[in-house]
């Protein structure tokens, strides 16, 4: 139950980062669900390969490179969804941003389940 939860609440502040963000578009809260969920995917299995690979780079620079690697999955799950348009990099670094600060926000409210 949890899972959907999280599921749902991704979606959730991917549809608000989409409202807030010029330059990107989400057709509907189930097309944001839908890219919540391919961009999971792509940060768990591409992303953690780059990451991986980029170790060294992205300690020097404090983790701004594990930043440019999510940015990315979203430029990628951009291209496979019809949907799903950013404008560019600067787009989608911005959606990355503020989905990020709606999750911690929800997570916050939510709260963690022991």
């Amino acid at each position: 139950m949890r899972f959907i939860i999280e599921i749902l609440l991704t979606g959730l502040a991917f549809f608000i980062g989409a409202r807030i963000v010029p330059g990107v578009h989400i057709d509907s809260y189930g097309s944001a669900i839908i890219a919540s969920i391919l961009i999971a995917l792509a940060n768990a299995t591409i992303g953690f390969i780059l990451r991986l690979l980029t170790f060294p780079v992205n300690f020097l620079t404090l983790g701004l490179v594990s930043f440019i690697i999510t940015v990315l999955m979203v430029l990628l799950v951009d291209n496979m969804m019809t949907s799903f348009n950013t404008s560019g990099f600067i787009a989608a670094a911005f959606l990355a941003i503020i989905v990020a600060l709606l999750k911690a926000i929800f997570g916050a409210i939510v709260g963690e389940k022991e």
